[in-house]
């Protein structure tokens, strides 16, 4: 086993795909393989070994119903996907691979030992549990059979052939089974809540979660997209240095049922070969900015109204000021226009900004950004 396990590394590393790797219980034999060939650092982004109830809990974010089940390994893979995200370099595939196992110890359990291996990519995953046959194999035996099928099972994730496999050299009381999930594109995959966020650019390309710091964003509902919007997302670019656009959708409202895919597809149409657009499942700026973190965000008056009134946040003043110094910490910026109104132009200036925060807001001048017309409107008249 430990001959082809080195020459699967081997394999894993010559392929194209990163992965965050979590294993908990079992399946520690793995990363040694892994990590024991040349080449890891082309594969490998980072290893997690949550042993402790309170570190599963931690990586996690929340106590899993049971820390050994299919779930917890999906969990644990969702987890190590996004990790996976955050710390790669442009938009190379990524794989999570989760592990969650309860093998032979130094005293006797009365339960099964089995085992939970998941995988979480942007096109689906699959999660692969073995109970295996009690008293037939040491610790060690037990860690190094959970460890192959771990092995197997990112090489499945990695598009690499059968022959590449090990052996698992199971009894006649064991079986793996396999349940997987499979999405149409990356869309699909969004409306599912299997990932974060899908990129579009001009060139109608689609990649789940692409980073997009370091630009300038407009979220609307763009229904339709409209002259205003182009004009507000340039002129906040402009007064921010400079910074590439990128437009978003959030297609779910707090107010209106989920969009369907067929909508969000018809309304990401509008954006081909004009500009990149963010599809996302994010509500409030807060969500928003923990998806695109060091952005700055282009608003208008009335959303920076919103956006600072506590009446919007659960908790009141001390909310508002916990999400937006959540957002400021997470190196997101606000460049905000201004708005007609029977007192005159309301602008920044205008608005109550709670003074912790003032440094993060940038005014747009009325000179670069006034526009009256709406989506509404346009819909009103017949538009898109």
């Amino acid at each position: 086993m430990e001959y082809k396990a080195l020459e699967l590394a081997k394999a894993l590393h010559a392929a194209p795909g990163m992965a965050s790797v979590a294993v908990a219980g079992a399946g520690t034999r793995a990363v040694g393989w892994l990590l024991g060939v040349a080449g890891a650092s082309r594969t490998i982004l980072d290893v997690q070994i949550p042993y402790a109830s309170r570190a599963m809990t931690g990586y996690l974010g929340s106590e899993p119903a049971q820390f050994v089940s299919a779930d917890t390994a999906k969990s644990l893979a969702r987890a190590a996907y996004f990790r996976a995200v955050n710390l790669r370099d442009g938009r190379e595939p990524v794989v999570g691979l989760g592990c969650s196992a309860t093998i032979a110890t130094d005293r006797p359990k009365r339960g099964e030992h089995r085992c939970h291996v998941a995988t979480h990519q942007s096109a689906g995953g699959a999660v692969f549990s073995l109970t295996l046959d009690k008293g037939l194999r040491s610790r060690d035996g037990e860690d190094a059979l959970v460890s192959a099928l771990t092995m197997n099972a990112l090489a499945e994730s990695f598009g690499l052939d059968s022959q590449d496999r090990i052996p698992l050299g199971l009894s006649a009381n064991e079986r793996v089974e396999r349940q997987s999930a499979v999405f149409a594109d990356a869309l699909d995959a969004l409306a599912a809540g299997h990932v974060g966020s899908v990129l579009a650019d001009p060139d109608e390309t689609q990649t789940a979660d692409a980073r997009v710091e370091g630009s300038v964003i407009l979220a609307g509902s763009f229904n339709p997209l409209h002259a205003g919007h182009e004009k507000l997302a340039r002129a906040a670019s402009e007064t921010l240095g400079g910074l590439p656009i990128v437009y978003e959708l959030s297609i779910t409202n707090v107010d209106k049922p989920q969009l369907g895919v067929a909508e969000v597809r018809r309304r990401l149409t509008q954006f081909a070969g004009r500009a990149p657009i963010l599809a996302t499942r994010a509500t409030t700026f807060y969500e928003k900015a923990k998806l695109t973190p060091g952005c700055a965000f282009a608003i208008g008056y009335d959303t920076l109204e919103r956006l600072i009134a506590p009446r919007y946040y659960n908790g009141g003043e001390p909310g508002m000021l916990s999400a937006l110094l959540d957002m400021r910490n997470a190196g997101c910026r606000i460049a905000a226009g201004g708005r007609a109104t029977p007192a005159g132009f309301k602008t920044l200036r205008d608005a109550d900004i709670p003074p912790p925060l003032a440094d993060m807001f940038a005014e747009i001048p009325e000179t670069a950004f006034r526009e009256d017309v709406s989506s509404s409107g346009i819909r009103g008249a017949g538009g898109f």
